[in-house]
């Protein structure tokens, strides 16, 4: 909801700050004084179109900065935390370009309207009408029959998902079974290529690290035969360190000392010893063996072949043989491919069907309840024999989405005996707000627009009616913020925060100004009677304190 907004050289407001309260907020004034150019800092500030014409006259830019936090209309839970809230600034040029900003970073239009406009609507001038835009209609009355919609919306998007993968999948197989010829024969050379080589992961391994080995059988060899005949031949190492073992036993025997060292001496002639058996073991095992040494090396080159042409790793090639065998299997088993395809993707539409099924009988249940609690609203605001009427329409099969397989719209009946027409084609804007007041009030909590901002919703009433639309305007701001442009004395003494608007013809800047102030008290007592006479004679003043104490002991 909105807390705060301030506003400055949008159209005749100079500057001015505006703070709404949880509940219903009042905005009056005498015609002319320049609400509407409050209205046009709202606009702006939800992510409507900006032109030059925004800006005052003599300024050289327009800025209207708003602070909104997520909460209930009570003034209850409301967050104002990190990812709670929202700082949106926008800045108007004179030569009619705009500026926004988000929490202090740059943003675009487009992301105001996603984030702050999603939270507000406009009930005034056509173009801001949610109510006047079809595709929103299914949102509300699920939203409103959430209980027992929900239930079978989220059972027809789990099965329209699964219909739209298994159509993809049968298209993907059909393709494949289209395969061109040349493509074709070189799945098929690759895959002879790769099956005559028969590689394996762990064969390539073990080759590239035997390979070296057996490379070398004779070097090696060589080198161990070395290696053994110092170990192990007279004088060499083992007898070198048995005879000084000896002398430093034989010198312990002097010296404790010694004893220390004498351990070493043993664990090294221990050690050399099983140098000694281990060498000779690895020389004795080594077999130089030029056939096996061809065959490996044979291997080995064949396998690099492959690697070369459809690597660079071993891993790339059996990706490859996959990627070939697939292809093969596609079209040389293309029609049990695809008729599995097709049984499987003609289950998933039987399936896609009952579920579409079960959520238009959910909405045709719940379509008319909504039509009824809003046309009980109507007549609670005396709109004669007009109803409003949720019309679901079936829709061809290839117009399905994930909303749902019917179309769902709102359509007004002014009168009974005419004809139900779409909303957008109402001619009174008062009228459409008054629609639009209506379903909000059966909405709800449910609703996720969580600030109303109503202009013309009082025209051309007065009277009883006028009575009615302020009772419906309170229940209305029990579950939404809700921000009324009024002419009705009636309306005005309901706020929870009233502002008026005055236009001084004599600005700082010699441009006439309007100036928006929070009244409270004898000023708001004054307004009121101005309200209801014209004048604030003592009988007007006396008539508005009484309406006030009359709202205020409910």
């Amino acid at each position: 909801m909105l807390d705060e907004l301030h506003v400055q050289n949008v159209a005749l407001i100079r500057d001015a700050s505006f703070a709404p309260a949880s509940g219903l907020t009042v905005i009056t004034g005498e015609t002319g004084a320049g609400k509407t150019a409050l209205l046009s800092a709202l606009k702006l500030i939800v992510g409507d179109r900006a032109d030059a014409a925004t800006v005052r006259e003599g300024a050289a830019s327009a800025l209207v900065e708003g602070r909104f936090f997520a909460g209930s209309a009570d003034g209850e839970g409301v967050d104002a935390g990190e990812d709670g809230g929202h700082v949106a600034m926008r800045k108007v040029s004179a030569d009619g370009r705009s500026r926004v900003t988000m929490d202090g970073s740059m943003a675009t239009v487009g992301q105001l309207a996603a984030t702050v406009g999603k939270s507000v609507d406009l009930c005034g001038q056509h173009e801001h009408q949610h109510l006047l835009k079809p595709a929103n209609h299914v949102a509300m009355l699920d939203a409103w029959a959430a209980d027992s919609i929900a239930p079978v919306l989220d059972a027809y998007r789990a099965a329209f998902d699964a219909q739209s993968e298994a159509a993809r999948e049968l298209e993907r197989i059909k393709e494949a079974a289209r395969t061109s010829t040349e493509q074709l024969e070189q799945a098929r050379f690759v895959l002879a290529r790769i099956d005559e080589a028969a590689p394996s992961l762990e064969e390539y391994e073990d080759i590239m690290r035997e390979l070296p080995r057996v490379e070398n059988a004779e070097a090696l060899a060589q080198e161990a035969d070395a290696a053994y005949w110092e170990l192990s031949h007279e004088g060499g190492a083992v007898d070198a360190v048995r005879s000084a073992l000896r002398h430093l036993e034989s010198a312990g025997e002097m010296d404790s000392s010694l004893a220390p060292l004498v351990e070493t001496l043993t664990d090294a002639s221990y050690a050399l010893e099983d140098a000694e058996r281990e060498v000779r073991v690895y020389r004795d095992g080594i077999d130089h063996d030029p056939a096996a040494l061809a065959r490996m090396q044979e291997r080995a080159s064949a396998l690099q072949g492959l690697m070369r042409s459809y690597g660079p790793r071993m891993e790339d090639v059996l990706a490859k043989r996959e990627e070939a065998a697939r292809t093969v299997a596609a079209v040389d088993d293309a029609d049990r491919l695809v008729a599995a395809a097709q049984r499987a993707c003609d289950e998933a539409e039987q399936a896609l069907q009952h579920a579409a099924k079960a959520l238009d009988d959910a909405r045709a249940e719940a379509a008319p309840r909504f039509a009824e609690l809003v046309n009980a609203q109507m007549a609670r605001l005396e709109m004669g024999s007009a109803e409003l009427v949720c019309h679901l329409e079936a829709l061809d099969r290839a117009q399905w989405t994930r909303t749902g397989a019917s179309k769902v719209e709102l359509l007004y009946r002014a009168s009974s005996g005419m004809t139900a027409r779409p909303l957008a084609r109402i001619a009174s804007g008062g009228e459409v707000s008054r629609v639009m007041l209506a379903c909000k009030v059966v909405l709800g909590a449910a609703d996720e627009r969580e600030t109303l901002v109503f202009d013309e919703v009082d025209a051309g009433v007065g009277g009883s009616v006028a009575v009615a639309l302020a009772g419906v305007l309170a229940d209305l701001a029990k579950t939404h913020q809700v921000i009324v442009v009024t002419h009705l004395a009636q309306v005005a003494v309901r706020g929870d925060a009233h502002y008026l608007v005055r236009k001084n013809p004599d600005g700082a800047d010699g441009i006439p100004e309007t100036e928006l102030s929070l009244i409270a008290g004898e000023a708001r007592v004054a307004e009121v009677a101005r309200m209801l006479s014209g004048d604030t004679s003592e009988a007007s003043l006396s008539h508005a304190r009484e309406m006030l104490a009359a709202v205020r002991g409910r």
